[in-house]
C-alpha cells in the first residue's frame, strides 16, 4: 500500500461514471463513504430504512446531489432486500461496487418479519441476499467489488448455528459479535467463490475499528449503551470521516486485491490510516464458511455461486 499513514479520501481516484450502492448511508459510516465517494464524481444509490432520513442526509451533504439517489432498503425484511433489487435491476445496466456497511448493535432481543434474530437478519442475511440478487449488476460493471464491513469484534464471535435466533439464550453484545463474524465468514467465502468462477467481481473486508457512530447509541441495549456510547465515543473514538477510510479504500483503491481485509492501522486496530489487517483464523476456515453460506442460502432463498 502506497503511502498508507497519508492515505485519505482526497486520495480517491476519479469515480465518475461508476454506480455504488452504500447500505445504511444516511448516517455515520455510510454518510462519510457516500460523501466521500460523491466528491470524487461517483453516482451513489443511498440505501437506507428510512427514506425521510435519507433525503435530509442528501440535502445536508456537500456534494452534488444530482449523484445521490435515496431508495428503501430494510435489511432485516427479506421482501425488502427483494424489492430494492429488483428496482435496481429496473433501473440500473451495470452496478460497481456494493458496500456492505449497514448493521445494528446489541439490541434487546427482537425478532425480523421472517423471524430471524436482529443483528444476524440485519447485518448478515440482508446483505448476503443483496449480494445475490445484485451479482449479475456487479458482473457488468468496471472493476466490481464487493466490500463487507465487519468489525475487530470479529475475532471475540463464533456462529451459534445450533441457536442463530437466540431463543435459548440470547446477550446483546455476543449476538453483535457473532453477526460480524458471520459478516467476516461471508466475506471470505464470497471470495473463494468468486475467485473458482474467474469472474470479474472481488470480494473485499474492511471494518473501522473504534468509531464514533449513532450505532452505539440508536438501539444498542443497557451497558454496552454506556459504555461505547457515553464513555468510549467521547474519550477513544475517531470521527466517521476517519472510520470510513477503510471502507473506501476497499471500494476505490486499484492495488486492492479480492479476499483482502482492510482496517486501521493504529494500535489494536482502533484508529488510524488503512491497512491491510488479519482475519481470525476462525473467521477464514472453508468448512465455516460452507456452512454458513448453505445456511443463508436456506434462511435467505437466495441461491447463488455454485449452489
Amino acid at each position: 500500500m502506497t503511502d498508507k499513514q497519508r492515505w485519505t479520501a482526497d486520495l480517491i481516484p476519479d469515480q465518475t461514471g461508476r454506480v455504488f450502492v452504500v447500505t445504511g448511508a444516511n448516517s455515520g459510516l455510510g454518510l462519510a463513504t457516500t460523501r466521500a465517494l460523491a466528491r470524487r464524481g461517483g453516482r451513489v444509490i443511498l440505501a437506507v430504512r428510512d427514506e425521510e432520513k435519507g433525503r435530509r442526509a442528501v440535502e445536508a451533504l456537500d456534494a452534488d446531489t444530482r449523484l445521490l439517489d435515496v431508495r428503501p432498503l430494510d435489511l432485516a425484511d427479506l421482501a425488502s432486500v427483494r424489492a430494492f433489487a429488483d428496482r435496481m435491476l429496473a433501473e440500473h445496466p451495470h452496478l460497481d461496487v456494493l458496500v456492505n456497511n449497514a448493521g445494528v448493535m446489541a439490541p434487546p432481543r427482537t425478532l425480523s418479519p421472517q423471524g430471524h434474530e436482529l443483528q444476524f437478519a440485519t447485518n448478515h442475511l440482508g446483505h448476503f441476499a443483496l449480494t445475490g440478487l445484485l451479482l449479475d449488476l456487479l458482473a457488468a460493471g468496471t472493476d466490481p467489488r464487493v466490500v463487507t464491513v465487519s468489525s475487530i469484534n470479529h475475532r471475540q464471535g463464533s456462529l451459534r448455528f445450533d441457536d442463530l435466533s437466540g431463543e435459548r439464550g440470547y446477550a446483546p453484545m455476543t449476538f453483535y459479535n457473532q453477526s460480524k463474524f458471520a459478516n467476516a465468514v461471508f466475506g471470505q467465502e464470497l471470495h473463494r467463490r468468486l475467485a473458482a468462477t474467474a469472474g470479474p467481481v472481488r470480494s473485499v473486508l474492511a471494518h473501522p475499528g473504534y468509531t464514533a457512530t449513532s450505532l452505539q447509541m440508536k438501539d444498542t441495549s443497557g451497558l454496552a449503551k454506556l459504555f461505547f456510547g457515553r464513555i468510549g465515543n467521547p474519550l477513544l473514538a475517531q470521527r466517521p470521516e476517519r472510520g470510513a477510510l477503510p471502507q473506501l479504500y476497499a471500494a476505490t483503491d486499484p492495488s486492492v486485491e479480492g479476499g483482502e481485509f482492510i482496517g486501521p492501522d493504529g494500535m489494536g486496530e482502533l484508529r488510524g490510516a488503512p491497512t491491510r489487517v488479519r482475519l481470525s483464523d476462525a473467521a477464514g476456515d472453508p468448512g465455516t464458511g460452507r456452512r454458513l453460506w448453505e445456511e443463508s442460502e436456506r434462511l435467505t432463498g437466495v441461491r447463488f455461486l455454485g449452489s
